[in-house]
């Protein structure tokens, strides 16, 4: 059975836990085994070389990596002072003015998904990287070999691909000046977008982590079966969902994997969001037509798991997915 229809089953059964006291044991454990802590590193980052994630850097905040440098990966993913690493808009803006058809996912942590973009057509970060730098209504240029020869005269890009990739053949220079090694190297760079939170640290064994009512919001989190779509370490991002498990979703426009793979049982299906840093992210969804984050917790549990929650379990679900900060950027 995959994980999709796995997802769908418990979600429409809204999985029965009990709600237990208020035990810090009990509590931790329950969610120990249903998320667990966000790892120290990405998958791949032991590979990746301090020269490979300066340059990464670099390409990531240049803007000439755009047809009229304007637009940087980060102007998108935005994960400068305490941004979530997105823009916070409902649809980006392009180079040349023009929006994107859907709402900018956060980079912080996006290693560890399961796939890139939120109908997953990317397999790996290098691979999600090549493609907003030649997509015409985001940064706009004709081509991979546009941007490398465009690049090829400034800052001694050539040089430091050279340090970062070099081969140690002095008769080829410019065999490690590639398009497919820029993207390797903003990959490496976005391996080390890591976060940690008081949620992992509660999970650690520091009752003081969360507070009475965050940890109120994680019993009930739990007890209505949120984890059905958001589990592992992310709370998300590692499975496919319908939007819509027992209610329709109201914007039926953007069909998620549908347009992708074009089977009728991708329909509505969507890479279900990591919930890690949520609170930095608004406006929600896909189409980044829900504004707040307590509008989208309750609208989740009618879609999701035909279940209308009280303000109260709205607001204290809330207040704990507030404690999935990065603490740095609280």
């Amino acid at each position: 059975m995959n994980s999709k229809l796995i997802g769908s089953l418990l979600c429409m059964l809204a999985i029965p836990f009990n709600t237990f006291a208020l035990d810090d044991n009990a509590l931790r454990q329950q969610a120990s085994l249903l998320t667990g802590t966000i790892p120290t590193t990405m998958p791949g980052a032991e590979h990746d070389t301090p020269a490979q994630v300066a340059l990464g850097k670099k390409l990531y905040f240049d803007k000439r990596l755009s047809i009229n440098n304007t637009q940087s990966c980060n102007g998108c993913h935005n994960i400068q002072g305490k941004a979530g690493g997105v823009d916070n808009q409902s649809f980006s803006k392009g180079a040349e003015g023009a929006l994107g058809g859907r709402n900018s996912p956060t980079v912080l942590n996006a290693g560890f998904h399961l796939a890139q973009f939120w109908d997953g057509r990317a397999a790996t970060l290098a691979d999600q990287a090549k493609g907003p730098i030649l997509n015409p209504v985001e940064m706009g240029m004709p081509s991979a070999e546009a941007v490398m020869e465009k690049l090829s005269s400034l800052d001694n890009y050539t040089t430091l691909f050279t340090q970062a990739f070099g081969t140690g053949d002095a008769s080829a220079p410019m065999k490690d000046f590639t398009y497919d090694n820029l993207a390797n190297a903003i990959a490496s760079f976005e391996r080390t977008l890591v976060t940690q939170d008081r949620y992992d640290d509660y999970l650690r064994g520091d009752n003081d982590a969360l507070n009475a009512q965050e940890k109120r919001g994680l019993q009930t989190f739990i007890a209505k079966g949120c984890t059905a779509c958001h589990s592992g370490p992310l709370l998300g991002g590692n499975v496919f969902q319908k939007m819509g498990v027992v209610k329709p979703y109201e914007n039926q426009k953007d069909q998620g994997r549908f347009d992708l793979t074009q089977l009728n049982s991708d329909k509505m299906v969507f890479k279900a969001p990591s919930l890690r840093n949520i609170e930095l992210t608004a406006p929600y969804f896909h189409d980044g037509q829900v504004a707040t984050l307590e509008e989208a917790v309750s609208v989740m549990a009618e879609l999701q798991l035909g279940v209308t929650l009280t303000d109260n379990e709205v607001g204290d679900i809330s207040v704990f997915l507030g404690a999935l900060t990065d603490k740095t950027r609280e």
